[in-house]
């Protein structure tokens, strides 16, 4: 069975261009930055090992990753909530405010893109990728063949 992968990469390659050109600009959070405050406002405060852990990155990309979010007021270290030892980063006000901005843009972006797309086609396209997304982790956790 001939399978168009190369059509796939290809088409996956040109999927994460525009992405990343998508958070540039207007103000707009750069994607490193973006990922981070998407998945601390999603999981809540987390440490700089869960967030080694959660994006495959080394502690020291992460330090300033978050330095410079906190710099920038996006981040704040915090005890931890559970009572742990080690501190974690939440989102300030700040940080909440131009996640809430960036990310509103690129919806609307999404709107436009999508606007002469049947409702069934959106549908299936997001489900499709969050298929694509759980088989990149189970490849990237050494459970995919």
């Amino acid at each position: 069975m001939d399978r168009p992968i190369a059509d796939i990469e290809y088409e996956q390659m040109l999927l994460s261009r525009y992405t990343i050109a998508q958070h540039r600009g207007d103000d707009g959070l750069d994607r490193s930055v973006y990922l981070l405050l998407s998945r601390i406002d999603a999981d809540g405060p987390l440490s700089i090992g869960e967030l080694s852990e959660l994006f495959r990155l080394d502690a020291s990309t992460l330090q300033r990753q978050t330095g410079a979010a906190m710099r920038a007021d996006l981040l704040e270290r915090i005890p931890d909530p559970a009572g742990g030892v080690a501190r974690k980063f939440a989102l300030t006000a700040h940080g909440r405010e131009r996640l809430r901005a960036s990310r509103a843009r690129s919806l609307a972006a999404l709107e436009r893109i999508l606007a002469d797309w049947p409702d069934a086609d959106v549908a299936r396209f997001g489900e499709l990728l969050r298929a694509f997304n759980h088989s990149i982790e189970r490849y990237r956790e050494g459970r995919a063949g």
